[in-house]
């Protein structure tokens, strides 16, 4: 079930100040978490993770209902962002290839702009809720994972080249964690390309 916020009016009686009267019934009004993110186009349940990351994404996501993403998804942008920018479909590589390249980082992480980096994360997270909202999985969805995961690998190399630590990115906020995540799901890459993600774990 869609998480929904509901604000209800309770009856309210006048039998206190003296006047005889029927209570007064207000109906609930409810208010969908999905309306205001336009990128959400279907009408799938998300997982619970997904789901809890929408309010943040409606926020900073736009979307261009003319145009498409993946499958359906409209074409999303953050912070200026558009996703057509960064499509990994354009590529020839892998979706880790593409995104070795597309989002790639200085030899020290910490110089990275790492508000560039969510916003091109906040494009797939977007898409990736697209997808789940149409019922699409299988290998498009995974596709736009390998991606993801490889943007969040490098915001974690990022915040842990700038002094952070597990206390403040949480366990699945680490390197490792997220290097995990993206051999996981590393659709059709090559050996060479997992040995750079490998590489780039122990470059903080």
């Amino acid at each position: 079930m869609f998480a929904t916020t509901v604000i209800r009016l309770v009856c309210l009686s006048l039998a206190s100040v003296g006047v005889l009267a029927a209570p007064i019934q207000f109906a609930a009004v409810v208010v969908d978490k999905r309306a205001t993110a336009c990128f959400l186009t279907g009408s799938t349940a998300l997982p619970a993770e997904v789901e809890a990351g929408i309010p943040a994404l409606a926020k900073s996501v736009t979307c261009d209902t003319s145009k498409t993403s993946v499958a359906g998804v409209p074409l999303v942008s953050s912070g200026g962002i558009s996703f057509s920018t960064i499509d990994f479909q354009k590529s020839s590589s892998s979706p880790l290839g593409f995104a070795l390249q597309a989002f790639a980082t200085p030899t020290d992480p910490a110089t990275a702009d790492l508000n560039k980096l969510q916003n091109q994360l906040n494009d797939y997270l977007a898409v990736e809720a697209g997808l789940r909202s149409k019922g699409i999985g299988g290998s498009q969805l995974t596709k736009v994972k390998s991606v993801k995961f490889f943007l969040q690998f490098q915001i974690a190399r990022v915040r842990t080249a700038r002094g952070e630590t597990v206390a403040t990115l949480g366990a699945a906020g680490t390197v490792e964690h997220q290097q995990g995540k993206v051999i996981k799901n590393a659709v059709g890459a090559s050996s060479a390309e997992i040995a750079k993600v490998n590489a780039l774990a122990k470059q903080l």
